[in-house]
């Protein structure tokens, strides 16, 4: 890695631009800014820079733009792909978004709520159904991270099925540029046909083409009624198929659709030694329906799951008596991931084709895993409701750390082949970062390229802008 320094003066007019508390340029208070929850990466910075204020930010963007000094937009630090860390080069400043964390407007009757960047996402859930209200992006790490960097990764999540991703749920953005000025989406207009949707350009962007300051969301009516039922299948094309006739049966009552691999469930043990899977399946499912007040959810999902055991399509079927019993349900899928967490290091994907695309590509991979590379593990689940398939792979318990991950980045490269071979992406919620830049970047048609240089020229024409995230430096830009 690279290493700098900045020089006095330098110091003293970062400070001046976000205060005495909004910088950290010693070792130990820049620490945990500057590695990934997973411990997958490690990186350096010059120094933190926490704002206090959006015109913090416009004065600390106009300062860098001045020195020439790259900037890394970042929020909660949630992220899985290395879109928030360098690891390879240690002369830029992280800007985190923590300090702006204000919840600036809920307007209920117009389902709007307006939002600083740095708001962690359940404290804007919570807020939300205080007045009666959903906002349905849901993430295992929504504790921790930030509406700002759901927006500039466009997160997606277990509820996708039915509400979308972080971009469908956005109606308007602020945006300090690169040259410090500041751009006002905002609107709380759900219809605005008035040219070039600019909030689209930033969500997305990982930080790349300016720091978002403040989001506005769409909220939903609060559901009167969630059924959720957990399901054994004998395989994934089952599972898919039960999927089409869900969609069919229950149409947009639908809000998530999760598949587990059996495989899946022991590394949910690791995190809660005594679970019991409610069912003894090779392949499960986790349904759940919202609704209204005035719909009968309890009896159309117990009537689609008798309709489909009595065809052999499912197996065994529980529906849950309780909310207790729903969040022990979920609490399954949420502990599968956190386990492999405890593992320790493993190949981490999350793979997209389309929906009937599905058993393919986990056959596919699980051929390859086993023929390509004995005694490793392969996982396979996800929100397949959407084409999202998680297929990760743990290394043998006994393999060194070095071997496992130099080992697993050849696991990688055949898993983004097999789902590039079915038309599919290499992520389909976890963004880019810098771990998939050149795997992305390869794959872009030239004139894909020269749309997305630039757009990068015209918005960041210096590169300060996350630089090494998402795309190659600017001067091999077309």
């Amino acid at each position: 890695m690279t290493t700098h320094s900045l020089s006095p003066d330098i110091l003293s007019a970062l400070e001046g631009a976000v205060g005495r508390n909004g910088l950290t340029a010693d070792t130990a208070g820049m620490a945990k800014y500057l590695g990934d929850w997973a411990g997958d990466y490690r990186g350096g910075a010059l120094a933190v820079l926490r704002p206090g204020s959006v015109a913090d930010v416009q004065a600390l963007m106009r300062l860098c733009c001045e020195l020439g000094l790259g900037v890394i937009p970042q929020g909660g630090n949630t992220g899985l792909v290395s879109g928030a860390i360098d690891t390879n080069d240690a002369s830029l400043v992280v800007v985190s978004l923590e300090r702006l964390n204000t919840i600036r407007r809920i307007d209920p009757d117009n389902f709007t709520l307006e939002a600083d960047a740095g708001c962690v996402l359940q404290t804007i859930k919570d807020a939300s159904e205080a007045e009666d209200c959903l906002f349905p992006l849901a993430l295992g790490a929504q504790g921790s991270c930030q509406i700002g960097g759901n927006a500039a990764t466009n997160a997606g999540g277990v509820n996708v099925l039915r509400y979308g991703m972080a971009r469908d749920l956005i109606l308007g953005l602020e945006v300090v540029l690169a040259d410090g000025e500041l751009w006002n989406g905002f609107s709380g207009l759900r219809k605005n046909n008035s040219g070039y949707d600019l909030k689209q350009l930033f969500i997305g962007s990982e930080g790349t083409l300016g720091i978002i300051t403040g989001v506005e969301v769409k909220l939903f009516p609060k559901p009167a009624r969630v059924e959720t039922a957990y399901l054994g299948l004998a395989s994934f094309e089952a599972a898919v198929a039960l999927f089409n006739r869900a969609r069919r049966a229950c149409s947009d009552l639908i809000s998530a659709f999760e598949i587990i691999g059996s495989e899946c469930i022991e590394l949910a043990r690791l995190i809660e030694p005594g679970m019991t899977a409610p069912v003894a399946a090779s392949v499960q499912v986790l349904i759940e329906l919202s609704s209204g007040p005035n719909i009968d959810l309890n009896g159309l999902l117990a009537g689609f799951l008798t309709d489909a055991m009595e065809d052999g399509l499912v197996i065994d079927a529980v529906l849950a008596a309780s909310g207790a019993q729903a969040r022990a349900f979920w609490s399954i899928r949420e502990g599968l991931v956190e386990g492999q967490a405890k593992r320790g290091y493993h190949v981490r994907t999350d793979l997209s084709v389309r929906i009937s695309d599905i058993p393919s590509l986990v056959e596919r991979a699980r051929r390859f895993v086993a023929l390509e590379h004995p005694g490793w593990i392969a996982l396979a689940y996800g929100h397949a409701g959407d084409g999202n398939i998680h297929f990760n792979v743990l290394p043998p318990l006994d393999h060194p750390e070095a071997e496992a991950r130099a080992r697993g980045a050849e696991v990688t490269a055949g898993l983004y082949d097999i789902a590039v071979s079915l038309g599919g992406s290499i992520s389909a919620e976890h963004g880019i970062g810098r771990s998939r830049r050149r795997e992305f970047w390869d794959g872009l048609s030239p004139a894909h390229r020269r749309m997305v240089a630039a757009l990068k020229t015209a918005l960041d024409p210096k590169g300060l802008m996350n630089p090494g995230c998402l795309l190659p430096s600017m001067e091999t830009l077309p």
